[in-house]
């Protein structure tokens, strides 16, 4: 099932896509929650009056017709581990980590899958990384990596844009990966009983047409089940958590020469199976 967030002249509602088309939610059952966390949260409770909803297809629009948005709005954490691909590791000069390596991104980083990404006013180093989103469900505190994927809820396309010289300005990176917008996922959240195997997904970014990043999921070096286990046993994982589960080789700042990303370029991010996501990049308002 593709859960959406989508806006079809009077504000943000919940929705099912199948096909061409998006099923509204409330319109057919007021009652549910009227946002994606609320949605996640009640899962075990609402999943079988969604998935009837869905069956009926009432009142469908014509997925072109409405505006997609961030499926969550303000998720309550942005995890993102870096180093996570070894050609990725490799264009930047570092070694393997011995340990996971992770930073955060603000929650008003989050960015919906077809808007568009801010060229900050300060730096002009702006960059794309391509990153599959695994997006937390029930959750919990100390999760076995063998109980991992019954945490998860669903996956996105994400792109985890970076403002480099802001990144590496300090030795915490926090910062240079918070801007706002530069947090775009989506275009909708797959839920994980349609995804096998998320570590056997292509997964590309192209800039302007051209591909830039072009990988697999296989080659995590700490796949999605140890990064549950990690972060659980420092944190209580909640439902609509997202977690950016690392970029591969390819990013604009190892290139020769560099190519950072500037007003007018597109970033398009491609998952097997879960989508794209196809931002414009634009100056600051």
């Amino acid at each position: 099932m593709k859960l959406v967030t989508f806006d079809a002249g009077a504000g943000a509602e919940l929705g099912v896509v199948d096909a061409d088309r998006v099923i509204p939610l409330n319109r057919a059952a007021p009652g549910l929650p009227a946002d994606m966390t609320g949605l996640i949260a009640a899962w075990p409770q609402v999943e079988p009056q969604v998935r009837a909803i869905a069956a009926a297809a009432h009142d469908a629009l014509p997925l072109a017709s409405v505006r997609l948005k961030a499926p969550i709005r303000r998720p309550g954490k942005i995890m993102a581990i870096g180093l996570n691909y070894a050609d990725h590791i490799a264009e930047s000069n570092l070694g393997t980590p011995e340990h996971q390596v992770w930073f955060s991104k603000a929650p008003t980083a989050a960015n919906g899958p077809y808007d568009p990404i801010d060229v900050p006013k300060v730096s002009q180093t702006l960059d794309y990384e391509a990153e599959l989103v695994a997006i937390i469900g029930q959750g919990g505190r100390h999760i076995s990596k063998a109980d991992a994927p019954k945490a998860i809820f669903g996956y996105a396309c994400g792109n985890d844009a970076t403002e480099r010289a802001w990144q590496h300005r300090t030795p915490q990176w926090v910062v240079g990966k918070s801007f706002d917008t530069h947090a775009p996922f989506g275009p909708w959240i797959t839920t994980a009983d349609e995804v096998p195997d998320p570590h056997a997904l292509g997964i590309r970014c192209l800039v302007n047409g051209e591909v830039r990043q072009d990988s697999n999921t296989r080659h995590l070096v700490f796949n999605i089940w140890d990064q549950i286990e990690h972060l659980s046993q420092a944190m209580t994982l909640e439902p609509g958590d997202l977690i950016f589960t690392g970029t591969p080789g390819g990013i604009g700042a190892a290139m020769k020469p560099m190519q950072f990303l500037k007003a007018g370029d597109r970033v398009r991010v491609e998952i097997d199976g879960l989508g794209a996501l196809d931002n414009p990049c634009a100056p600051e308002a």
